[in-house]
């Protein structure tokens, strides 16, 4: 067998894994507060910024209108957010938080000290986060061309 071909040897591999176990990690600190992760993500953006175009959501999580669009229709489904007309463009979409989604926020801010704890192990600390939160920002702008 060629070596390059070995699993031990493949970075994505290791990066798929990584991910898919932290999103299960997730699981039990999320519906905890009635949400998935994919909607956390979503919650945080707009937790950061209220009343963003649907086309920023997606740009800002690296995914395709497309795939957001769905997303956003189970939200609002479940009182989390609103979807309104542009009134500048009434082509676009704005979304916004309702009281049941800002409420949220209070219930999930122990979750990311809580992860913290659960994914801590000897190569990830806080002093060593901030330079693997650079490795990986820079493999995310080099693969989407950004």
């Amino acid at each position: 067998m060629q070596e390059q071909l070995k699993l031990d040897n493949q970075l994505c591999f290791r990066l798929y894994t990584a991910s898919r176990l932290i999103t299960q990690a997730y699981h039990p600190l999320l519906s905890g507060i009635g949400l998935t992760y994919p909607q956390y993500l979503v919650m945080m953006v707009l937790w950061e910024k209220d009343g963003m175009p649907v086309n920023d959501i997606a740009k800002k999580l690296y995914l395709e209108t497309n795939t957001v669009t769905p997303l956003l229709k189970r939200m609002e489904a479940e009182g989390f957010l609103t979807r309104d007309k542009g009134k500048a463009d009434a082509r676009q979409v704005i979304v916004h938080l309702t009281e049941k989604g800002r409420a949220l926020e209070a219930q999930a801010g122990c979750i990311p000290f809580q992860l913290g704890k659960a994914v801590a192990c000897r190569s990830i600390t806080p002093e060593t986060a901030p330079g693997l939160y650079e490795t990986l920002d820079d493999l995310i702008r080099t693969l989407s061309k950004e």
